[in-house]
């Protein structure tokens, strides 16, 4: 996985796109399947999972280092080498007092 790579999802509409890069090579799931690099693969339809990705939210693996942009929201979960990703939250704005 490479900067600015895409990745979708082989059950469901879910992509996201590298924004950092793993420390080390590691298997990214979603929805129980491997994700793939956009393009090489249709996707199947399937039902909301419990834990849908949303547009435009950062997504990260502490342990390796991976942040992914979701580009395409759909169903989840997203898990790197079977540990569930976390969405992270925008840094608060300094107050301006």
């Amino acid at each position: 996985m490479k900067a600015g790579s895409r990745w979708t999802s082989v059950t469901g509409s879910t992509e996201v796109l590298v924004v950092r890069p793993p420390k080390q090579a590691v298997a990214v799931f979603c929805g129980g399947a491997p994700m793939v690099p956009a393009g090489s693969v249709a996707t199947e339809g399937a039902a909301p999972g419990a834990d849908p990705l949303l547009l435009g939210k950062r997504y990260t693996d502490a342990e390796s280092g991976l942040q992914l942009l979701c580009t395409r929201g759909g169903p989840g979960p997203v898990e790197v080498d079977g540990r569930p990703v976390t969405r992270q939250d925008a840094k608060p704005l300094p107050a301006s007092d």
